[in-house]
């Protein structure tokens, strides 16, 4: 049976709002030791509408020279966001963090509202487990083949 999202999605997800300054944005990133928030409607918070990552804080104020207080995470959050379901199986979404060049994905739901995300680390682990796993069958058929003919 594939393996689905919603099997080991993160639930908790740190949120701001658009007008959340990119100097609280990346204090809310330290003090959770997250490297992404998800911004959220301002109205309806239940509704993603961008991400801020670490990298766009450096790339897009930091390295410009600008000042964090004087601007927000709508300001500087990607708007092109790529969301997948609970329900998608891990592989599509590999292929589509490869195709869209992402390390995380926003999860939601079918009206749209955030349930979780999962991150480019979540799939490595996942995957490396399953690896293993796959390794330890291998060594153990290896064994058995070993013991059989002696």
């Amino acid at each position: 049976m594939p393996t689905r999202l919603k099997d080991f999605v993160t639930t908790v997800v740190a949120v701001v709002e658009p007008e959340t300054t990119a100097m609280v944005t990346a204090q809310l990133m330290r003090q959770h030791h997250i490297g992404a928030l998800v911004v959220v409607d301002t109205e309806q918070q239940a509704f993603p509408v961008g991400i801020v990552t670490d990298r766009d804080l450096v790339l897009a104020l930091m390295a410009e020279g600008l000042d964090p207080a004087m601007f927000t995470a709508g300001d500087i959050m990607s708007v092109e966001l790529v969301t997948a379901t609970p329900d998608m199986d891990v592989m599509e979404a590999v292929t589509l963090m490869r195709t869209n060049r992402l390390r995380r994905l926003v999860i939601t739901d079918d009206e749209g509202r955030l349930v979780g995300i999962v991150t480019l680390e979540d799939l490595l682990e996942l995957m490396t487990r399953e690896l293993a796993a796959l390794a330890s069958a291998a060594i153990g058929a290896r064994d058995r083949e070993f013991e059989q003919r002696r």
